[in-house]
Protein backbone atom coordinates (compact mmCIF):
# COMPACT_ATOMS: atom_id res chain seq x y z
CA UNK A 1 0.00 0.00 0.00
CA UNK A 2 1.19 3.11 -0.99
CA UNK A 3 -0.72 6.80 0.14
CA UNK A 4 0.15 10.30 -0.48
CA UNK A 5 -0.45 13.33 1.36
CA UNK A 6 -0.11 16.32 -1.17
CA UNK A 7 -1.04 19.73 -0.02
CA UNK A 8 -0.72 23.31 -2.06
CA UNK A 9 1.69 25.65 -0.21
CA UNK A 10 -0.69 28.45 -0.03
CA UNK A 11 -0.56 29.17 3.57
CA UNK A 12 -0.01 26.77 7.03
CA UNK A 13 -1.88 23.66 7.57
CA UNK A 14 -5.25 23.61 8.72
CA UNK A 15 -7.29 21.18 10.76
CA UNK A 16 -8.80 19.92 7.83
CA UNK A 17 -5.70 18.83 6.24
CA UNK A 18 -4.44 17.58 9.09
CA UNK A 19 -7.39 15.59 8.95
CA UNK A 20 -6.72 14.30 5.46
CA UNK A 21 -2.95 13.55 6.21
CA UNK A 22 -3.93 11.70 9.71
CA UNK A 23 -6.61 9.42 7.69
CA UNK A 24 -4.00 8.57 4.99
CA UNK A 25 -0.79 8.02 7.35
CA UNK A 26 -3.44 5.66 9.36
CA UNK A 27 -4.13 3.67 6.25
CA UNK A 28 -0.65 3.29 5.04
CA UNK A 29 0.63 2.73 8.51
CA UNK A 30 -1.76 0.05 9.81
CA UNK A 31 -0.73 -1.79 6.47
CA UNK A 32 2.37 -1.36 6.75
CA UNK A 33 2.26 0.60 3.56
CA UNK A 34 4.49 3.56 2.56
CA UNK A 35 3.86 6.93 3.11
CA UNK A 36 4.68 9.96 -0.09
CA UNK A 37 4.88 13.97 1.07
CA UNK A 38 4.26 15.58 -2.68
CA UNK A 39 4.00 19.50 -2.47
CA UNK A 40 1.58 20.20 -4.94
CA UNK A 41 3.14 24.13 -6.01
CA UNK A 42 2.43 23.46 -9.22
CA UNK A 43 0.23 26.88 -9.26
CA UNK A 44 3.04 29.29 -8.39
CA UNK A 45 1.27 32.39 -8.62
CA UNK A 46 -0.82 31.06 -5.34
CA UNK A 47 2.44 29.68 -3.46
CA UNK A 48 3.39 31.26 -0.02
CA UNK A 49 7.44 31.65 0.74
CA UNK A 50 7.77 29.16 3.20
CA UNK A 51 4.62 27.25 3.27
CA UNK A 52 5.81 24.07 2.18
CA UNK A 53 8.27 23.75 5.02
CA UNK A 54 6.06 24.94 7.54
CA UNK A 55 3.69 22.17 6.56
CA UNK A 56 6.06 19.52 6.70
CA UNK A 57 7.50 20.87 9.97
CA UNK A 58 3.59 20.75 11.23
CA UNK A 59 3.04 17.24 9.98
CA UNK A 60 6.28 16.15 11.43
CA UNK A 61 6.04 17.66 15.05
CA UNK A 62 1.99 15.81 14.87
CA UNK A 63 3.94 12.65 13.89
CA UNK A 64 3.00 12.21 10.76
CA UNK A 65 6.16 11.05 9.08
CA UNK A 66 6.66 10.09 5.50
CA UNK A 67 8.90 8.06 3.44
CA UNK A 68 9.66 9.79 0.49
CA UNK A 69 9.04 13.70 -0.10
CA UNK A 70 10.96 16.46 -0.82
CA UNK A 71 14.10 16.42 0.96
CA UNK A 72 13.72 12.94 1.93
CA UNK A 73 14.13 11.93 -1.82
CA UNK A 74 12.88 8.32 -3.10
CA UNK A 75 12.44 6.26 -6.50
CA UNK A 76 10.25 9.02 -7.50
CA UNK A 77 12.09 11.96 -6.67
CA UNK A 78 11.16 14.62 -7.36
CA UNK A 79 8.25 15.65 -5.32
CA UNK A 80 7.81 18.85 -5.49
CA UNK A 81 5.53 19.64 -8.36
CA UNK A 82 7.10 22.64 -9.86
CA UNK A 83 10.15 20.63 -10.49
CA UNK A 84 8.01 18.20 -12.70
CA UNK A 85 7.20 19.61 -15.98
CA UNK A 86 9.31 17.85 -18.10
CA UNK A 87 7.10 15.07 -16.91
CA UNK A 88 3.99 16.40 -17.70
CA UNK A 89 4.99 18.23 -20.91
CA UNK A 90 5.51 14.56 -21.90
CA UNK A 91 2.35 13.39 -20.98
CA UNK A 92 0.05 16.21 -22.62
CA UNK A 93 2.42 15.25 -25.66
CA UNK A 94 0.97 12.04 -25.47
CA UNK A 95 -2.28 12.83 -25.70
CA UNK A 96 -2.15 15.11 -28.58
CA UNK A 97 0.08 12.80 -30.11
CA UNK A 98 -3.44 10.48 -29.84
CA UNK A 99 -5.43 13.44 -31.07
CA UNK A 100 -6.88 13.81 -27.56
CA UNK A 101 -5.84 17.92 -26.91
CA UNK A 102 -6.95 21.24 -28.76
CA UNK A 103 -6.61 24.57 -28.58
CA UNK A 104 -8.97 26.66 -26.79
CA UNK A 105 -8.79 30.74 -26.83
CA UNK A 106 -12.24 31.01 -24.87
CA UNK A 107 -12.48 33.49 -21.95
CA UNK A 108 -14.12 32.34 -18.93
CA UNK A 109 -16.51 35.32 -19.33
CA UNK A 110 -17.24 34.24 -22.21
CA UNK A 111 -17.38 29.96 -21.63
CA UNK A 112 -20.11 31.86 -18.43
CA UNK A 113 -22.26 33.09 -21.23
CA UNK A 114 -22.79 30.45 -23.14
CA UNK A 115 -22.76 27.33 -20.73
CA UNK A 116 -25.66 26.21 -19.01
CA UNK A 117 -26.02 27.81 -15.34
CA UNK A 118 -24.69 25.39 -12.94
CA UNK A 119 -26.32 24.33 -9.73
CA UNK A 120 -25.12 25.23 -6.46
CA UNK A 121 -21.56 23.82 -6.02
CA UNK A 122 -20.95 22.56 -9.30
CA UNK A 123 -19.10 23.18 -11.97
CA UNK A 124 -19.38 25.14 -15.15
CA UNK A 125 -19.63 22.64 -18.23
CA UNK A 126 -17.28 23.88 -20.99
CA UNK A 127 -19.45 23.76 -24.06
CA UNK A 128 -16.79 22.94 -26.78
CA UNK A 129 -16.83 26.51 -28.24
CA UNK A 130 -13.33 25.49 -29.46
CA UNK A 131 -13.58 21.65 -30.22
CA UNK A 132 -13.89 21.88 -34.03
CA UNK A 133 -12.23 25.31 -34.34
CA UNK A 134 -9.62 25.50 -36.49
CA UNK A 135 -6.39 25.25 -34.82
CA UNK A 136 -4.40 27.71 -37.50
CA UNK A 137 -6.85 30.44 -36.67
CA UNK A 138 -5.44 33.69 -35.13
CA UNK A 139 -5.94 33.41 -31.25
CA UNK A 140 -7.36 36.20 -29.48
CA UNK A 141 -5.60 35.46 -26.07
CA UNK A 142 -2.87 32.65 -25.22
CA UNK A 143 -4.89 29.68 -25.34
CA UNK A 144 -5.67 26.83 -23.34
CA UNK A 145 -4.96 23.07 -23.82
CA UNK A 146 -8.05 20.78 -23.20
CA UNK A 147 -8.77 17.43 -23.34
CA UNK A 148 -11.11 16.12 -25.92
CA UNK A 149 -13.29 14.16 -23.97
CA UNK A 150 -13.97 10.56 -26.09
CA UNK A 151 -17.44 10.09 -27.20
CA UNK A 152 -19.37 7.96 -24.32
CA UNK A 153 -16.26 7.99 -21.83
CA UNK A 154 -18.06 6.64 -18.82
CA UNK A 155 -15.95 6.14 -15.33
CA UNK A 156 -17.08 3.77 -12.84
CA UNK A 157 -15.32 3.69 -9.56
CA UNK A 158 -15.98 1.91 -5.49
CA UNK A 159 -14.98 4.80 -3.54
CA UNK A 160 -14.49 3.28 -0.15
CA UNK A 161 -16.25 5.83 2.13
CA UNK A 162 -19.45 6.95 -0.42
CA UNK A 163 -19.60 3.30 -2.34
CA UNK A 164 -20.05 3.04 -6.46
CA UNK A 165 -19.43 6.22 -8.13
CA UNK A 166 -20.32 6.69 -11.83
CA UNK A 167 -20.12 9.63 -13.92
CA UNK A 168 -19.97 10.64 -17.44
CA UNK A 169 -17.09 12.77 -18.23
CA UNK A 170 -18.56 14.52 -21.55
CA UNK A 171 -22.10 15.58 -20.29
CA UNK A 172 -21.04 16.00 -16.41
CA UNK A 173 -17.66 18.48 -16.81
CA UNK A 174 -17.15 19.03 -20.81
CA UNK A 175 -13.87 19.04 -22.59
CA UNK A 176 -11.47 20.14 -19.29
CA UNK A 177 -8.40 22.20 -19.40
CA UNK A 178 -4.70 20.31 -19.26
CA UNK A 179 -2.75 23.48 -19.43
CA UNK A 180 -3.70 27.11 -18.75
CA UNK A 181 -3.35 29.98 -21.09
CA UNK A 182 -0.40 31.44 -19.01
CA UNK A 183 1.15 28.00 -19.29
CA UNK A 184 0.48 26.54 -16.00
CA UNK A 185 -0.88 22.98 -15.85
CA UNK A 186 -4.24 21.93 -14.82
CA UNK A 187 -4.82 20.23 -11.18
CA UNK A 188 -6.77 17.25 -13.06
CA UNK A 189 -3.46 16.50 -15.49
CA UNK A 190 -0.84 16.96 -13.03
CA UNK A 191 -2.61 14.66 -10.28
CA UNK A 192 -3.37 12.30 -12.41
CA UNK A 193 0.41 11.73 -13.83
CA UNK A 194 1.90 12.01 -10.34
CA UNK A 195 -0.89 9.38 -8.46
CA UNK A 196 0.11 7.06 -11.76
CA UNK A 197 4.05 7.67 -11.90
CA UNK A 198 4.28 7.40 -7.97
CA UNK A 199 2.40 4.44 -7.85
CA UNK A 200 -0.26 5.63 -5.34
CA UNK A 201 -2.12 2.52 -4.44
CA UNK A 202 -4.42 4.40 -2.00
CA UNK A 203 -5.85 8.22 -2.85
CA UNK A 204 -7.03 9.53 0.61
CA UNK A 205 -8.19 13.12 0.45
CA UNK A 206 -11.35 15.26 1.59
CA UNK A 207 -14.96 14.74 -0.41
CA UNK A 208 -14.61 18.33 -2.37
CA UNK A 209 -12.56 16.29 -4.58
CA UNK A 210 -15.10 13.65 -5.50
CA UNK A 211 -15.91 15.07 -8.71
CA UNK A 212 -12.89 14.99 -10.15
CA UNK A 213 -11.96 11.67 -9.51
CA UNK A 214 -13.61 10.82 -12.81
CA UNK A 215 -11.22 12.74 -14.99
CA UNK A 216 -8.22 11.67 -13.34
CA UNK A 217 -9.03 7.99 -13.66
CA UNK A 218 -10.14 8.65 -17.43
CA UNK A 219 -6.51 10.42 -17.72
CA UNK A 220 -4.43 7.23 -16.25
CA UNK A 221 -6.33 5.26 -19.13
CA UNK A 222 -5.82 7.48 -21.88
CA UNK A 223 -2.18 7.90 -21.05
CA UNK A 224 -2.06 3.96 -20.89
CA UNK A 225 -2.22 2.64 -17.24
CA UNK A 226 -3.50 -0.24 -16.58
CA UNK A 227 -6.69 -1.27 -14.85
CA UNK A 228 -5.26 -2.91 -12.10
CA UNK A 229 -2.72 -0.12 -11.35
CA UNK A 230 -5.28 2.66 -11.15
CA UNK A 231 -5.23 4.16 -7.32
CA UNK A 232 -8.65 2.89 -4.68
CA UNK A 233 -9.56 6.59 -3.44
CA UNK A 234 -11.06 6.99 -0.01
CA UNK A 235 -12.70 10.78 0.24
CA UNK A 236 -12.79 11.68 3.55
CA UNK A 237 -15.47 14.53 4.88
CA UNK A 238 -15.32 17.73 5.15
CA UNK A 239 -14.09 19.63 8.49
CA UNK A 240 -16.32 22.11 9.45
CA UNK A 241 -16.36 25.23 12.02
CA UNK A 242 -18.85 25.21 14.80
CA UNK A 243 -21.19 27.13 12.37
CA UNK A 244 -21.15 24.52 9.92
CA UNK A 245 -18.37 27.07 7.92
CA UNK A 246 -16.06 24.89 5.62
CA UNK A 247 -12.65 25.07 7.48
CA UNK A 248 -9.98 26.15 5.45
CA UNK A 249 -6.86 28.04 5.10
CA UNK A 250 -8.25 30.86 2.17
CA UNK A 251 -11.35 31.45 5.00
CA UNK A 252 -9.02 32.45 7.70
CA UNK A 253 -10.04 29.18 9.71
CA UNK A 254 -7.63 28.04 12.46
CA UNK A 255 -4.13 26.44 11.65
CA UNK A 256 -2.11 23.28 12.86
CA UNK A 257 0.63 26.06 13.97
CA UNK A 258 -2.37 28.33 15.54
CA UNK A 259 -3.21 25.79 17.93
CA UNK A 260 0.66 24.92 18.72
CA UNK A 261 1.37 28.68 19.66
CA UNK A 262 -2.11 28.41 21.88
CA UNK A 263 -0.98 25.42 23.72
CA UNK A 264 -2.49 22.72 22.38
CA UNK A 265 -1.14 19.65 22.22
CA UNK A 266 0.02 17.29 19.56
CA UNK A 267 -1.81 14.13 21.78
CA UNK A 268 -4.67 16.09 21.93
CA UNK A 269 -4.98 17.25 18.37
CA UNK A 270 -4.45 13.40 17.44
CA UNK A 271 -6.72 11.96 19.34
CA UNK A 272 -10.06 14.33 18.50
CA UNK A 273 -9.19 14.36 15.15
CA UNK A 274 -8.73 11.00 15.19
CA UNK A 275 -12.25 10.11 17.18
CA UNK A 276 -13.95 12.37 14.92
CA UNK A 277 -12.48 10.62 11.62
CA UNK A 278 -14.25 7.50 13.65
CA UNK A 279 -10.19 5.64 13.58
CA UNK A 280 -10.32 2.50 16.07
CA UNK A 281 -7.94 0.03 16.39
CA UNK A 282 -10.97 -1.89 13.99
CA UNK A 283 -11.36 0.30 11.53
CA UNK A 284 -8.13 1.35 10.37
CA UNK A 285 -8.20 -0.53 7.26
CA UNK A 286 -11.84 -0.20 6.04
CA UNK A 287 -12.35 3.12 5.16
CA UNK A 288 -15.95 2.36 4.76
CA UNK A 289 -16.24 2.35 8.78
CA UNK A 290 -14.82 6.37 8.64
CA UNK A 291 -16.85 8.92 9.48
CA UNK A 292 -18.90 9.71 6.24
CA UNK A 293 -20.55 13.45 7.15
CA UNK A 294 -19.42 16.97 7.79
CA UNK A 295 -17.22 16.96 11.22
CA UNK A 296 -17.45 20.02 13.53
CA UNK A 297 -14.07 21.76 14.75
CA UNK A 298 -14.16 21.88 18.27
CA UNK A 299 -15.46 24.99 19.20
CA UNK A 300 -12.55 25.53 21.82
CA UNK A 301 -10.20 25.41 18.98
CA UNK A 302 -12.06 28.19 16.83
Amino acid sequence: MRTRFAPSPTGDLHVGGAWTALASWTLARAAGGTTVLRVEDIDTPRVVRGSAERIADDLAWLGLDWDEGPATGGPHAPYTQSERAPLYDAKLAALAALGLTYPCDCSRAEISRVASAPHAGEEVIYPGTCRNAPRDREMRRPPAIRLRVPDGALVVFEDLIHGRVEQHVGPSVGDFVLRRGDGVYGYQLVVAVDDAEMDISHVVRADDLLASTARQILLMKLLGRPPERIPSYAHVPMVVAADGERVAKRAGSDTIRGLRERGVTKEEIVATLSAGLGLTATSTMDPSCWRKTPWPMPAAWS
